[in-house]
């Protein structure tokens, strides 16, 4: 149960330092600490920025970072500080792939590499897919590392270690919301007239609590192979340094799915970053709602699921 320690005789038990969860193959993971939820967006960033302790790492040193677009941008604060480049990709593992065979295609090399997606996948450039279990093994390497000289009952756990990344790094606060079976028709629509105000063919409303600063389809072009992607998701940039994402997902059962993801940076030392996450991007997403008109073209006024 991740118990730190054995309780006293006819005492309390002992309070969880880590908490992990994997779906039925393990390739994807989830990471918790004593009652706090760790975003796959922080976990990558956290385990890139203590590549240096992990095993794997030694005989070479981390190159690059990626992530898919919707993933948060922490991963890129830790890319920066090292002085590794950090790539943005659109959605799914392949393209990962690539950038972990650029050495054996002549390329620059970019492997060691860690990456990861917010859909919970996390992995490096020993294995051309997710890894939840090693994901898991660089969490305890990462305890290990923080309790080296902790006196016994003190033990470090997640939720430290997470707030120590957001005070030298920032954080990036971060939320998914699902609009799930929704129908496939007018959700297309809404899409559509998102990326019409990305190329300027159709005004972006103003008002709202965060003033857009712009509206963009994501395109990527792959560093390795050269091969362009076009319209890889719609993002809404805000003043302030917020951001929302769209996606439109026709993976569910029945009908599709709106994705919204919400972020925004904080930077080291901020207060606001102790906050409460739903609490700090309720702003973000009640002006990303509005800029889509998410409900004249869903029919719902809540998310399905929110991560």
């Amino acid at each position: 149960d991740g118990s730190a320690e054995e309780p006293p005789p006819g005492g309390a038990p002992a309070r969880p330092v880590l908490g992990a969860a994997f779906d039925g193959d393990g390739d994807r993971n989830m990471i918790v600490g004593d009652g706090f939820f760790v975003t796959p967006s922080d976990s990558l960033a956290v385990i890139a920025a203590h590549a240096h302790v992990l095993p794997q790492f030694r005989a070479e040193p981390l190159r690059a970072i990626a992530r898919s677009m919707p993933t948060s941008a922490a991963a890129d604060r830790v890319a920066a500080a090292k002085g590794i480049p950090a790539f943005e990709t659109p959605s799914g593992w392949k393209f990962f792939g690539n950038l972990m065979d650029s050495r054996a295609l002549g390329q620059t090399p970019y492997d060691p590499l860690i990456c990861g997606e917010e859909s919970f996948g996390t992995g490096a450039s020993h294995i051309r897919e997710k890894d939840g279990v090693w994901a898991l093994l660089c969490w305890l390497s990462i305890l290990a590392h923080h309790n080296r000289d902790t006196p016994e009952g003190a033990l470090v756990g997640v939720s430290s270690i997470v707030r120590d990344h957001w005070a030298t790094y920032g954080r990036n606060a971060y939320t998914r919301h699902d609009y799930e079976e929704v129908e496939a028709g007018p959700a297309g629509e809404m899409m559509g007239r998102l990326a019409r105000m990305a190329r300027g063919e159709e005004a972006v409303p103003g008002g709202g609590e965060l003033p857009v600063e712009s509206v963009e389809e994501f395109a990527y072009t792959d560093p390795v192979d050269g091969a362009t992607y076009e319209r890889q998701g719609v993002q809404v940039l805000f003043q302030g340094g917020a951001r929302a994402v769209l996606r439109l997902s026709g993976t569910g059962a029945v009908g599709a799915t709106v994705r919204l993801y919400c972020e925004k940076a904080l930077e080291p030392g901020d207060p606001e970053a102790q906050r409460p996450t739903q609490e700090l991007l309720a702003p973000v997403v009640a002006s990303a709602l509005r800029v889509a008109d998410l409900a004249t073209y869903t029919g719902r006024d809540a998310p399905t699921v929110i991560t």
